[in-house]
């Protein structure tokens, strides 16, 4: 190979890596967005609630008031007027010991840490179009608090989470 033919084959590979790099610099790849454009405004409403904790569905509901929307970047309006609304249950409510000392032969076990578990299961529902954007029959979150601490922090950990899980749930949908 001589070398103005090595000067010429360099020269062609930087050329086509060079364009290469600068078309791969503008690519961009852009799948469906949640919500979709259509959907501006979204409902919220209380979930139904087959735990015997009361608290629970107010909870959650004020919760999701607060972040959802903003999350997913549309406002809140009511269900007479809104392009999607959000409805579901709250299925499960359960505190555990998942970390404890085993204790003496004869003692009781001493608990370390404790935690709170909830699931839900969840619609969101496109009033425009009518239909399931996305739904999940479980989603669920924990929330773990240190023994001897009110078990309030432990279930405001798990509902944030959970409101974050359906975000991230539908987001994940598109």
């Amino acid at each position: 190979m001589t070398k103005r033919s090595a000067v010429a084959r360099a020269s062609a590979i930087t050329l086509v890596g060079l364009s290469v790099f600068v078309t791969g610099c503008n690519y961009s790849f852009r799948a469906g967005s949640f919500p979709p454009p259509h959907i501006r405004t979204v409902a919220i409403e209380p979930f139904d609630n087959e735990t015997a904790r009361f608290e629970l569905s107010a909870e959650l509901y004020d919760q999701m008031l607060r972040n959802l929307p903003g999350a997913l970047g549309i406002r809140t309006a009511g269900a007479d007027v809104a392009d999607a609304i959000v409805h579901g249950s709250i299925n499960r409510y359960d505190v555990v010991a998942p970390n404890y000392r085993a204790g003496q032969p004869g003692q009781a076990a001493q608990v370390l840490q404790r935690q709170v578990n909830i699931s839900v299961s969840v619609q969101i529902i496109d009033l425009v179009q009518n239909v399931i954007l996305w739904e999940s029959s479980n989603v669920t979150a924990l929330g773990e608090f240190p023994e001897g601490a009110p078990e309030d922090g432990g279930r405001a950990r798990a509902i944030e989470l959970l409101v974050q899980a359906i975000v991230d749930g539908a987001q994940s949908n598109w």
